[in-house]
């Protein structure tokens, strides 16, 4: 890197607060060359650490994907595009993103990246890069407004409690008890709608927001007023009417146990991990876990499938078994009954 960049501290602007009696947080010497940090990994680790540790801000290794972020290769990627402004102004986080081959279940990995160099890389780049002095500085990029995929927006939502069959002698219930609007903001998007967040009086609600595809012929509308579902983690939001279908084995201990896919022997191996990582965490595990699923090779794969298909066996082996013995006793009732 030329020595040129050490008189351009990144078009940042200083964070200074005039009216407070706080000291105000400045950037201490530099731990080690920015040459010396990109080729030596260790370094990096551990100058970024001590950094952190100086500025006693808070440092924990991000997970994507169900992989720890490799904040060395972020780091190398952004500062040989010229650092955070600049990959900022030039629009070449998508390029950065190439470089670390996401899945495609990661959505919004621009935006992830990026916000985990702000929080993490910004201040080290400053001093390591551009040799930065004195008060903390503050970056002068934001968010492209247009880009739905970085930014919050706003958004009207309405919610009626689904499931009720409205009629010309039972209309919708007014606005009140039943139903709201509230403006909120929209805190993400996937691919059938959005992850909103709405204030009402001093109570915060998450939820998620749907939009259905174009009706077909024989499909029906939409009811817009259904389309907005609290996030409840309460198990299928759809049950068949009627009773519940009850388990065999609940009726008969002595059913086999149904097999389990090599899926599900995957997913029960790293759950098990993950909770004990990040025992806070668990509504994020079925995600994590079915991109860390999408990432394995085919080999890796096909260790759990074999297990399946050995589970699969076993099931099917126990079940021939359970059925030869109800027709074994079936038999032996009827024999009795004729003598």
């Amino acid at each position: 890197m030329s020595s040129g960049n050490e008189s351009t501290p990144s078009q940042a602007t200083i964070e200074t607060t005039a009216t407070s009696p706080v000291k105000v947080k400045e950037y201490p010497e530099p731990l080690a060359s920015h040459e010396d940090i990109v080729k030596d990994l260790s370094l990096f680790w551990d100058s970024l650490r001590r950094f952190h540790s100086i500025l006693a801000t808070k440092f924990m290794i991000p997970v994507i994907g169900g992989k720890e972020l490799d904040l060395h290769v972020l780091y190398v990627e952004v500062t040989r595009r010229g650092g955070y402004e600049k990959v900022v102004t030039e629009k070449k986080w998508r390029e950065v993103g190439g470089v670390f081959r996401f899945s495609a279940t990661t959505t919004s990995a621009s935006f992830v990246l990026r916000k985990h160099y702000l929080n993490l890389l910004f201040h080290y780049e400053q001093v390591h890069l551009f040799n930065a002095r004195g008060p903390l500085l503050h970056p002068t990029a934001t968010f492209h407004a247009k880009d739905p995929s970085t930014s919050k927006e706003m958004a009207l939502v309405e919610y009626t409690p689904p499931g009720i069959g409205y009629t010309s002698s039972h209309p919708p219930p007014c606005q009140g008890s039943s139903s709201f609007t509230a403006i909120g903001t929209i805190e993400g998007k996937f691919d059938c709608g959005y992850l909103v967040k709405v204030k009402l009086g001093s109570e915060i609600l998450n939820g998620v927001l749907y939009h259905s595809a174009q009706p077909g012929p024989s499909s029906p509308v939409a009811d817009p007023n259904a389309s907005v579902i609290p996030f409840v983690e309460t198990g299928r939001r759809r049950r068949r009417s009627g009773k519940r279908r009850r388990s065999r084995r609940r009726e008969d201990p002595n059913y086999p146990k149904p097999n389990r896919s090599g899926y599900n022997f995957f997913f029960a191996e790293k759950h098990c991990k993950l909770k004990s990582l990040y025992p806070n965490k668990e509504r994020e595990f079925t995600k994590i876990i079915g991109e860390s699923w999408s990432n394995l090779s085919a080999e890796e794969r096909l260790v759990y499938q074999k297990i399946g298909l050995e589970d699969k066996e076993r099931y099917q082996r126990e079940l021939n078994e359970y059925r030869e013995k109800l027709r074994l006793s079936a038999a032996d009732e009827a024999s009795g009954r004729v003598f």
